[in-house]
């Protein structure tokens, strides 16, 4: 199942101009005057940087929303292939790129086969990775009218078989959030420790007890992870006792529930650690995903419509680690996300060296295209 050239040359050119998340001026505008050629009923930005396109115009039948994100990540990439990044410190390390290649190439489909009823909406999502560009979505005017009855979206999944597809039924991702606590103490002369408040050690007992709460089973119920991401503390002045430091540390958990439960556990040891300390503490969350919850009837449609097409299937057993704000989607509407299988041995998502893999176009835009015809014929 080949691709068309003109889909795999626009896929380059986008991996060519990245953006990141928030920035996708010149993405929005590469998108547009593309996917115009396939005459959707209606074209519009959303979401700031993102966009909205049409096909259908039945408002009486049932209604599909298909997504594909679009930001870049800040990564220097280390390919020497032509269609490199040409942006310092930014490229295309999660497969964006490729996912709108896709729903360019649904949108061309569409315009040959339009649904029989009802209407179905391609969204090309901006900033998925801070986990802000679906709620901007969601919360555009452009958006309010919609009422969907199926969404789904896909992710490429280095490290699997090419072109088999990956899901399962309820939890598909992980529930993600940063976590950013400042401890403020009292400088000092660091002859005179005693004359200020230190948050140093209060700052290490509370990243060791973070290890303590994790299950790192990703098939366990009360699978969590606290991984540490960055730290700072006082400064490099060697006759100053610190006094102000900051823990940012990145949760995931299997479900909403047990990051509620996780989130609530880790307040409560910050409290009892520093009872008594003199140190000030101010936390706040950052860059949060919801788990991604695949219905059961969207799971179903997935699966059938893969066997249909003859693609290899596995049904997957835990969620991925990883976060992923289509979930904002799933919690609103019946709905499914899916992998699709990019290679055993190509370099991992967010890896320097990572690129997607072309030949995943046309059998991906295929699959949504049985998705929707499941609906609209």
């Amino acid at each position: 199942m080949s691709t068309p050239s003109i889909f795999i040359d626009f896929r380059r050119t986008l991996h060519q101009y990245p953006e990141v998340s928030g920035q996708e001026v010149e993405t929005q505008k590469r998108i547009k005057a593309f996917v115009s050629q396939f005459a959707p009923a209606d074209l519009r930005e959303i979401g700031g940087t993102g966009l909205l396109l049409q096909y259908g115009n039945d408002d009486a039948g049932p209604v599909t929303l298909i997504r594909a994100d679009i930001d870049a990540l800040p990564i220097q990439e280390v390919n020497e292939f032509a269609h490199k990044s040409l942006l310092d410190g930014v490229s295309h390390k999660c497969g964006h790129d490729g996912h709108a290649a896709i729903l360019a190439r649904l949108a061309s489909l569409l315009q040959q086969t339009p649904p029989a009823r009802g209407n179905i909406f391609l969204v090309f999502q901006p900033a998925e990775e801070t986990g802000q560009g679906a709620e901007a979505v969601l919360h555009d005017p452009a958006f309010s009218a919609i009422r969907p009855d199926r969404v789904f979206a896909l992710h490429n999944l280095p490290g699997y078989q090419q072109g088999v597809i990956v899901c399962k039924p309820a939890e598909f991702t992980a529930a993600v959030k940063s976590l950013i606590v400042r401890f403020k103490g009292k400088v000092s002369h660091s002859a005179e420790p005693e004359k200020g408040v230190n948050p140093a050690y209060l700052m290490a007992r509370f990243t060791l007890a973070l290890k303590e709460l994790e299950q790192p089973d990703p098939g366990a119920e009360h699978f969590a992870l606290a991984t540490p991401i960055y730290t700072t503390l006082g400064e490099k002045s060697y006759g100053i006792s610190a006094g102000y430091g900051e823990v940012h540390v990145t949760l995931r958990t299997r479900n909403n529930q047990r990051m509620d439960e996780l989130s609530r556990q880790i307040l409560d040891i910050l409290a009892n650690l520093s009872a008594g300390s003199g140190i000030e503490l101010e936390s706040a969350y950052t860059e949060a995903f919801v788990a991604n919850q695949n219905h059961p009837e969207a799971f179903d449609d997935v699966k059938r419509s893969a066997h249909a097409l003859g693609y290899d299937f596995i049904e997957k057993q835990e969620p991925f680690k990883w976060g992923e704000d289509f979930g904002l989607f799933t919690q609103h509407y019946k709905g499914a996300m899916f992998g699709i299988g990019a290679g055993e041995n190509t370099p991992a998502l967010h890896n320097a060296d990572y690129d997607f893999n072309d030949n995943l176009i046309e059998p991906a835009a295929q699959l949504f295209l049985s998705l929707v015809n499941r609906h609209h014929s």
